[in-house]
């Protein structure tokens, strides 16, 4: 309900419904909009941190950071494709809640940008990406692009897969250390 109609056009009474519920069930858990509203961000970008630490801690321990970076690419991409319904509803509800439910939630987003920065940082200290261009821009653009996929994904095209290796394949190819040709940048 929140990704289909947003924070505002969304009540806890069209929720229930939905859920074949009473109304009361619904307030039982969340005594508001704003509570559910907030677990439900929450508890998106509690669970791609989840699955991108998951799969992180899977890898080798002398895993290049440009393939951590790699595996973090493919395994969010997946988890919002898969998961496309708490997300999409977690990155729209993010700029449509109020301020203080916003910043109770910064927390989690910070920890979950913190280890993207991290693994950005280490390639970019191991020579492995280019130092000449912002980290944060980077990471945010990266992230943007993945967690916007769920909006114009269609499974009858590219599997999850495929489009997290073109777009990995994208964003390296842009960022990765290589010999300059004379002349050109």
């Amino acid at each position: 309900m929140f990704r289909e109609q947003g924070y505002s056009g969304t009540r806890l009474t069209d929720i229930a419904e939905a859920a074949s519920m009473k109304a009361g069930s619904l307030y039982y858990h969340f005594d508001s909009r704003e509570a559910l509203v907030e677990e439900v961000v929450l508890e998106g970008v509690r669970r791609a941190k989840d699955a991108v630490q998951d799969r992180l801690n899977s890898l080798p321990p002398d895993t290049t950071a440009l393939r951590k970076l790699e595996a973090m690419i493919e395994t969010h991409l997946t988890f919002v494709l898969s998961q496309g319904d708490i997300t999409s509803a977690s990155i729209q509800l993010i700029w449509q809640i109020p301020l203080e439910i916003r910043e109770r939630t910064l927390v989690v987003q910070r920890a979950y940008g913190a280890l993207w920065r991290r693994v950005l940082e280490a390639a970019r200290d191991a020579g492995e990406i280019r130092s000449d261009t912002s980290l944060s821009a980077i990471r945010m653009s990266i992230l943007g692009a993945l967690n916007w996929a769920a909006d114009w994904f269609h499974p009858a095209g590219a599997p999850p897969k495929q489009i997290a290796r073109d777009i990995t394949a994208m964003v390296l190819h842009g960022l990765a250390t290589r010999p300059e040709t004379k002349g050109r940048r």
